[in-house]
């Protein structure tokens, strides 16, 4: 979601006491160090708009990698999808999630989950992939395990999901 990458390199840029314009100008393998994983496990698309750099906002930045992904084939679209972890799955589980989405997840209560509310989202996850072919994707980061149950179960409006739907 456009505005959750904006307020995701914000932050970025305050947590490391480093302004747009100096992130906007590091060398490739430095920028895509910080902003890889901005986009779900897809480090590309920090990697691809580093070429439209140098950046002196981050507006720019948002812009360069939002083009990035407007501009990737169907299967590269499909592949980022894909690479969003379930909402509260196994990854989770596992403590395999980027920082990024276990902040986000333990922010909306999904690292605290009862047995049956585990249950509930294994089950809906299973369904919804199975339907699509990708994960649900929902930015949880000011929602509730609630908010994000009852969207599940009438697969509510996802986003991102709106931009790539066939």
């Amino acid at each position: 979601h456009p505005k959750k990458i904006h307020r995701l390199v914000f932050v970025l840029c305050i947590m490391a006491l480093i302004s747009a314009s100096e992130l906007g100008a590091l060398g490739k393998d430095e920028f895509v160090a910080k902003l890889g994983g901005l986009y779900e496990n897809s480090p590309w698309v920090a990697d691809r708009a580093h070429a439209s750099g140098p950046f002196t906002s981050l507006n720019a930045i948002h812009k360069a990698m939002a083009a990035v992904v407007a501009q990737a084939t169907e299967e590269e679209k499909l592949v980022l999808l894909r690479a969003h972890p379930d909402l509260a799955g196994k990854a989770a589980v596992a403590g395999q999630l980027t920082a990024e989405s276990t902040e986000e997840q333990a922010r909306a209560g999904l690292d605290a989950l009862t047995q049956e509310e585990m249950d509930s989202f294994t089950s809906m996850n299973e369904r919804y992939k199975t339907r699509f072919g990708w994960p649900f994707i929902l930015a949880v980061r000011n929602a509730t395990k609630s908010t994000i149950l009852g969207a599940f179960k009438g697969w509510g409006i996802v986003f991102f999901f709106s931009q790539y739907a066939a």
